[in-house]
């Protein structure tokens, strides 16, 4: 039986940043996933790092302030998936005043100690930036956030933890988790097989995500567990609605906002909504309703209407919002809360049910487990992961071009869009996957070699894996073309497997 001292359940973004934080202090560190890396929460957000500016709105300054001191920190720590981003908010007259805006936003400014992000400006949006709009937005204001590549960043995590020790086990449900002379008892299962063994753990991370109440009542056995709101948020992938690199954030008259980001170079990524949800997490799917209300938000702005047949793709997904009483689920905090159970005067062994928290402050989340963590069963090392580069992100952050050039020779027949799309995914990483040979496209920029590297390297399983999450190559592969790659994904499988046997 498998020992370990901290055994992290949910391989989204706070489960992985946990155990690469906990490896790299020493522990000896279990994570398992239940279906793939990063395939609930963390994949479905608007991929930005950014401080929340309409969260000042309900005074959660702690929330903003923090996550604004992580853009920075998180762009240097990966600046292959984290890029700096100008948002353009039009003024709409009728809806916030002009001062409130610019009051807002000199916060935004001011309490996250911006250094390298440029600073907000008014911009007359008669030029360029206001082209796509309808002539009655005449001025707005522009400031800075970021964009990020939330399965990256998962996955990026997972694969240090691993690096520095930690044991990542995907398709792999936690059945059981039962106290048992100061140690925890889990029952794993796989998946796929359904084959069951057992390991031990001094203390327990539960970071399921949406399921976190249910690991509480099923594994843990805890049937009174109700700590999370779900709220469901939805987003539409549509043509591209603009040519300028410059994200768009607008107001709405019931007091919500959307964004229209640019996206994977050829479409406009235009979310999100907020609305609770009762169902499985698994099942959710964007409603006609969430369409309708974002289609017509965006063309309250838009000079050309955006129609339903604009829509290439969208996704919905649940966020586990930490239940704090909100009347209105946009309302409900972002904020995360951790919470310890188990008793140390009585030998209990410890669990940490996290809740809530958003991608831009996984970072902080893991930080603070660990010192509850180190609190129970002691201490090992400072905090570090705040200056340790992400794999493949070891390169200055004004670095991107400079890389890409030293892949696009290394690799000639890789064309631009695919030397761009490997950088900003794989970073130095990119290199080696290219000296270890590329192989056959085998569509749209995706050769063999980046697939190898995929299945060895990145716990991926099939093309749904790689075209959704790894990549949105899917957006734009064929239904033959994927059961192609799912056929190649499932050769390399069974070549490990047989010289694994």
């Amino acid at each position: 039986m498998e020992d370990f001292d901290i055994f992290v359940i949910g391989g989204g973004v706070n489960g992985c940043g946990i155990a690469r934080d906990a490896a790299g202090r020493g522990y000896r560190v279990g994570l398992a996933e239940m279906n793939d890396l990063a395939s609930g929460t963390s994949s479905w957000s608007t991929k930005l790092i950014h401080g929340g500016l309409r969260y000042l709105e309900h005074y959660e300054f702690r929330l903003v302030r923090e996550a604004l001191m992580e853009r920075e920190v998180l762009w240097a720590i990966a600046p292959h998936i984290v890029r700096p981003l100008r948002f353009v908010l039009p003024y709409h007259q009728g809806l916030r005043p002009a001062w409130l805006l610019r009051l807002g936003l000199f916060l935004y400014d001011h309490i996250g100690g911006r250094r390298k992000l440029p600073g907000t400006r008014t911009v007359d949006l008669s030029g360029p930036l206001g082209a796509p709009l309808k002539p009655v937005f005449k001025r707005g204001f522009e400031y800075s956030d970021a964009r990020v590549d939330d399965v990256r960043l998962v996955v990026l995590n997972a694969r240090d933890a691993k690096a520095r020790g930690a044991t990542i086990m995907t398709g792999t449900e936690v059945v059981e988790a039962r106290r048992e002379g100061g140690l925890w008892r889990i029952r794993l299962r796989e998946r796929q097989g359904g084959a069951e063994r057992g390991v031990t753990a001094r203390f327990l991370v539960n970071s399921a995500g949406p399921w976190v109440d249910n690991v509480i009542r099923r594994a843990l056995g805890r049937n009174e567990a109700k700590n999370i709101r779900l709220v469901q948020g939805s987003h539409i992938v549509t043509r591209k609605l603009f040519d300028h690199d410059r994200a768009y954030i607008f107001q709405n008259a019931d007091n919500r906002i959307i964004f229209a980001i640019p996206y994977e170079e050829d479409f406009t990524l235009v979310g999100t909504t907020d609305r609770d949800y009762a169902g499985d997490p698994s099942e959710v799917a964007i409603t006609p309703e969430e369409t309708d209300y974002l289609l017509a938000a965006a063309s309250d702005y838009f000079e050309r209407p955006v129609r339903r047949e604009d829509v290439a793709w969208s996704f919905s997904g649940v966020r586990p919002l930490f239940d704090d009483g909100a009347s209105k689920a946009q309302e409900a905090t972002r904020d995360y809360v951790l919470k310890l159970d188990g008793d140390p005067a009585r030998g209990e062994a410890a669990v940490l049910n996290a809740f809530g928290g958003k991608i831009t402050t996984y970072r902080k989340l893991a930080e603070e487990a660990l010192e509850r963590i180190g609190e129970r069963i002691g201490r090992r090392g400072a905090s570090w992961t705040g200056g340790a580069p992400l794999p493949g992100g070891d390169f200055p952050i004004d670095g991107v071009a400079a890389l890409e050039g030293e892949l696009a020779r290394a690799a000639p027949m890789l064309n631009g869009r695919t030397v761009r799309r490997m950088i900003r995914a794989y970073g130095r990483d990119a290199l080696a996957i290219a000296a270890a040979g590329l192989g056959r496209d085998l569509g749209h920029g995706l050769f063999e070699g980046e697939v190898r590297w995929l299945v060895a390297e990145e716990w991926a399983r099939g093309a749904e894996d790689i075209l959704w999450r790894r990549s949105k190559l899917g957006l734009r592969f064929s239904d033959e073309e994927a059961r192609a790659l799912d056929a190649y994904v499932e050769g390399i499988t069974m070549t490990r497997r047989t010289a694994a046997a």
